[in-house]
């Protein structure tokens, strides 16, 4: 097996394109995912904000910042790609869009972010996806 130094790492934006967003909405929807993986996985005292960087995230930080992004056709296929994700123990967001300029006021799931991972961790759970 390789060493992490070695391996490549990367982030999935996952977005539905079934909702047919708005070029901006979906730009937005992806940035608050892609940054919510690392919220999440931080803590907040006072003002100092803390990451513990795992081996694929400091890799992810130190190197090509890879994001990709690809497409899923409902919310039940997004879904599913955050339960792979997860059962898989990847680092996953998924957004709920608080419906303010589109879906009529109605909150809705628009994407989810898988990674930063090692690359081929996560082309076993997005790599069957088709890109954006």
């Amino acid at each position: 097996m390789s060493t992490s130094s070695e391996r490549a790492a990367k982030q999935v934006i996952v977005m539905r394109k079934d909702l047919n967003m708005r070029k901006g909405k979906m730009i937005a929807q992806g940035a608050h995912a892609s940054l919510k993986v690392l919220l999440d996985a931080g803590s907040r005292t006072n003002h100092v904000f803390v990451l513990a960087a795992w081996p694929a995230l400091a890799a992810w930080l130190a190197g090509r910042f890879t994001k990709v992004c690809v497409a899923v056709d409902s919310e039940a296929a997004l879904d599913a790609i955050v339960e792979r994700a997860r059962e898989a123990n990847l680092p996953c967001a998924v957004i709920v869009d608080s419906g303010a300029t589109e879906f009529h006021g109605v909150p809705t799931k628009t994407c989810c972010a898988v990674g930063p991972a090692w690359t081929d961790e996560i082309d076993a759970v997005t790599g069957a996806l088709t890109l954006l």
